[in-house]
């Protein structure tokens, strides 16, 4: 007998039903299994209810020339943070170095110097040439508004051992990989550092090589203190293969898994294995603040980390969410935030 129209209807939402119900299911089943912890202890967490970590960014170029040993110290000592974030490169003669650009143009005095804008990549020069110059040159006093260094060694010859010397006293020079964990070693043993791999290719993989073995010889305790990223894939996959021991950031493509599967609520196909989730407060237009990237995050035991936040009311937003570090190149700002609250 054939199915009368209603009939037809009748099962057509029965079996629409069925569908959803088992997507509802699936759903479900998918956020109630336990997801599988990344790490058994971060170090990068803080404890529900604490305050956030201050990640100093680049040391903190608002109050003191980025990358330099006078922005770390004073990050450290007079501002309190929790984590000191920073880049590395690769010089020529293979030694590794503190800088956010692929050259020394923006921050120091070498365009004086050689009378010449092309770029000064720290990868064409070795680490002499390179501490010959200012990096605290074309820094602003945000109070005075003036350069203050910018005069400091402009009577020397690059040359000359004064220059050198002042420079080395002034904490103004670039920055060796050990030369920052060996200030902070003795005195600082909880200090955290972010740090990002900038070069790719056979060099990215020997800074790789390069961190692994300073910190194994000669600063073993920071090594548990340390999460690296990069956004090279093959220095990311490197990272896994060779050196399990250092703890990972998320890269753009890790990040971008994590929070779509989080968005949809199919956590559960979310295989990451990095430690902190570093992200914007916004990305393409998304609001990456929900509380669900927080709070599942948390449920794998993944730091969530953003950058890069100079805004009081972005600090305060992100302080009642729960977060467990905020980067900034103002932590004597974040410093004033928190002691506020």
């Amino acid at each position: 007998m054939a199915k009368t129209r209603k009939q037809k209807a009748i099962l057509a939402g029965k079996i629409l039903g069925g569908i959803f119900g088992t997507i509802a299911v699936f759903l479900l089943v998918c956020n109630i299994i336990p997801p599988t912890k990344v790490t058994k202890d971060n170090p990068f967490i803080v404890a529900k209810g604490e305050q956030p970590m201050i990640a100093a960014h680049r040391g903190g170029g608002i109050s003191n020339p980025e990358n330099t040993m006078k922005a770390y110290k004073a990050a450290v000592s007079e501002f309190k943070v929790d984590i000191i974030e920073t880049d590395l490169w690769m010089t020529k003669d293979k030694k590794l170095v503190y800088n956010h650009d692929a050259s020394i143009n923006r921050m120091s005095d070498v365009e004086y110097w050689t009378e010449s804008k092309d770029k000064y990549l720290i990868g064409e020069h070795t680490l002499d040439e390179l501490k010959r110059f200012n990096l605290g040159y074309n820094f602003v006093d945000p109070d005075t508004k003036e350069r203050t260094y910018e005069n400091y060694v402009s009577d020397y010859e690059l040359d000359d051992p004064t220059r050198l010397d002042i420079l080395k006293d002034n904490d103004l020079q670039i920055v060796e990989i050990q030369e920052l964990f060996a200030q902070f070693y003795t005195t600082n043993p909880d200090l955290k550092f972010i740090v990002e791999i900038k070069n790719g290719g056979e060099d990215g993989k020997e800074a790789a090589n390069i961190i692994d073995k300073v910190l194994t010889d000669q600063f073993p305790n920071y090594k548990k203190n340390i999460v690296i990223g990069t956004f090279h894939p093959e220095i990311e996959k490197d990272l896994k293969d060779n050196h399990p021991s250092l703890m990972r950031g998320a890269s753009t493509g890790g990040a971008a898994k994590f929070l779509i599967t989080q968005m949809l609520g199919v956590n559960i196909f979310s295989n990451v294995d990095f430690t902190c989730l570093q992200i914007p407060l916004k990305m393409y237009g998304l609001d990456l603040t929900w509380n669900t990237y927080i709070r599942r995050a948390h449920r794998r035991n993944i730091a969530v980390q953003y950058w890069t936040i100079n805004e009081v009311d972005d600090m305060k937003f992100l302080i009642k969410k729960g977060v467990d570090a905020i980067m900034t190149d103002d932590p004597k700002l974040l410093r004033t935030v928190l002691e506020s609250k």
